[in-house]
């Protein structure tokens, strides 16, 4: 039984509120809605569109309701955060994919100026055959929530003030830590002569996912609001990838080892693992950085040892089910959470995924290579 038929049937995972009338949750706000109708009625005097997704999932990150629009159009899709996505998966299976598709595309860090250089490079290329008799050009940046549009944006800002003079202020696109932060469509200069206007937009996602793995892959990935889904829910998500793609056990190495010691470790327990998000004022020390990466080494032994000596069958829900509990109790131990804490499972949980999101568990990619023909 492979993981997709796990999720459908059991792991608690079944029931999302995803589809309509599956719950009360109401996860598509009003401003996105609008934003939508906003976009479709941009698109039909854009240039050409650059679609950003997450390089951990470069076919979940799409929005589908938007995609016929956008595959009639000069396109071009930016995978971006690839630094935290599986380069040997991404620069050979996924590059032939969207080579097959005859799909325009580039894996970049949104954070990287030379990164985004290429792709403003690739969008000039694909522009020239318009260039010459248009004398205003404007391109799209569109995306879900949380793929790293806004980042995008101040990035190719900051090229395009060091390449044109521009006269006028300019205004930064917002960047905050929660999925749908930008709220309003806004143009911003990128060139002159002729003159380019990239157009950022909000994230946006469908009212509905059908697909109960693709709203957990958005969630995991971030694009969701832990609240819609909860973060036990997305741990147990992201323990039953893991388990059932034997990911642990390629961390045995890890248990060779030296230990710790306690008095190494004792006076770092407060460092909080928030401060590893991207954009904090105060960068971890030295110290901190050296406990996280011990804490990081433990729960990769944690996991490797409790899926090593896991004498069940991970292919069945039951047995997937019983290891996933006796990990949330090693994860608890290994991420030092206090046993009698209430809220043990909920902190277990947080700071499990911020281990995931922030690269420290490894590189991965969460989809599969669809098969030839099948859409991108």
């Amino acid at each position: 039984m492979g993981l997709k038929r796990i999720i459908k049937k059991g792991l608690g995972l079944g029931e999302m509120g995803f589809t309509k009338g599956g719950g009360n949750i109401n996860w598509f706000p009003g401003h996105m809605a609008a934003a939508t109708r906003a976009i479709k009625h941009r698109l039909k005097i854009s240039d050409l569109v650059i679609e950003v997704r997450d390089s951990r999932i470069p076919l979940s990150s799409a929005h589908p309701g938007l995609q016929p629009q956008l595959s009639a159009k000069r396109r071009v899709i930016a995978l971006n955060k690839k630094d935290l996505a599986n380069p040997n998966i991404l620069n050979v299976k996924w590059v032939r994919h969207f080579d097959s598709c005859k799909q325009d595309y580039i894996a970049i860090n949104a954070h990287s100026r030379s990164s985004v250089q290429k792709l403003l490079e690739l969008v000039e290329l694909k522009l020239k055959e318009v260039i010459s008799r248009e004398p205003t050009l404007l391109v799209m940046v569109v995306g879900v929530p949380n793929v790293g549009k806004s980042a995008l944006i101040n990035s190719i800002h900051q090229i395009a003030l060091s390449r044109f003079p521009v006269q006028e202020k300019t205004k930064r696109a917002t960047v905050g830590p929660l999925p749908g932060v930008t709220q309003d469509i806004a143009g911003f200069k990128i060139a002159h002569r002729p003159s380019i206007y990239v157009l950022d937009t909000p994230g946006v996602l469908v009212p509905s996912i059908p697909d109960i793995e693709t709203g957990l892959k958005l969630a995991l990935s971030g694009s969701i609001k832990d609240s819609v889904v909860g973060e036990e829910r997305i741990a147990q998500y992201l323990l039953a990838v893991l388990n059932t793609r034997g990911t642990p056990l390629h961390w045995r190495h890890l248990n060779n080892r030296t230990e710790v010691s306690q008095s190494e470790t004792e006076n770092k327990h407060e460092y909080n693992l928030k401060d590893l998000r991207p954009k904090r004022r105060k960068p971890p020390n030295a110290s901190d950085v050296t406990y996280i990466e011990d804490l990081v080494t433990g729960v990769q032994r944690a996991l490797h040892v409790s899926l090593s000596e896991f004498d069940g069958n991970v292919e069945d829900e039951n047995d997937l089910e019983s290891l996933i509990e006796q990990q949330f109790e090693v994860l608890q131990r290994a991420l030092k959470i206090p046993h009698k804490a209430s809220e043990a499972r909920l902190m277990v949980s947080k700071k499990f995924l911020t281990l995931f999101r922030t690269g420290k568990l490894g590189p991965f990619i969460l989809d599969d290579v669809p098969d030839a023909n099948s859409g991108f």
